[in-house]
């Protein structure tokens, strides 16, 4: 479990830095140049990333701490959703009329529908950690960049387009889930 805490930590301090330590980061781009503070983000979240797949595999599934027999059908419902806003986020789309960070609420929805469905204790340390990570990076964002000035509406027709392709990666998700994870869905 200490190294899927690892990456978790990793990948939030990572991320929180940008805008917890501003003068850090200005201080590694006026150092070694933008491109490589850029290798250098990528590789300290590819070592998260590593620490948080490994992590996960030693940990192995361990006993269930709860169980929700309806869960499975709403946590599939959560990742559908989870899956367009995660497309909406770099897409034209209107969704963003509504949600000031389509990407991180997509993050939260994962981690919200694989809570429900695992109750194991790994589950809850990768699920949950994740969830607070974007949670607390919506807050920090927020706060860097002050009042939502919301992008131009673009049309349903670019809308449905995103909920398309979106709906189609969760295909692709339920299909990779047990590569991508070791976990069968059906």
């Amino acid at each position: 479990m200490s190294v899927l805490l690892a990456g978790i930590l990793i990948w939030s301090l990572v991320h929180f830095s940008i805008r917890l330590a501003p003068g850090l980061r200005a201080g590694l781009i006026a150092r070694v140049g933008h491109f490589p503070y850029q290798g250098l983000f990528s590789l300290a979240l590819l070592a998260g990333l590593f620490c948080i797949i490994s992590g996960w595999k030693m940990a192995g599934p361990g006993e269930p701490l709860y169980f929700f027999p309806w869960a499975k059908p709403l946590s599939l419902l959560l990742m559908a959703m989870a899956a367009c806003l995660f497309i909406a986020a770099r897409a034209p789309t209107d969704i963003k009329q509504v949600l000031r960070h389509p990407q991180l609420t997509s993050v939260m929805l994962w981690s919200m529908a694989h809570l429900l469905a695992n109750g194991d204790t790994r589950s809850l340390l990768l699920f949950g950690g994740l969830g607070l990570w974007a949670l607390i990076e919506i807050r920090l964002i927020n706060r860097a960049e002050g009042e939502w000035k919301k992008p131009p509406r673009v049309g349903a027709a670019k809308t449905g387009v995103s909920a398309v392709i979106g709906l189609a990666v969760f295909a692709g998700l339920l299909y990779a889930h047990p590569w991508l994870s070791g976990v069968a869905l059906f």
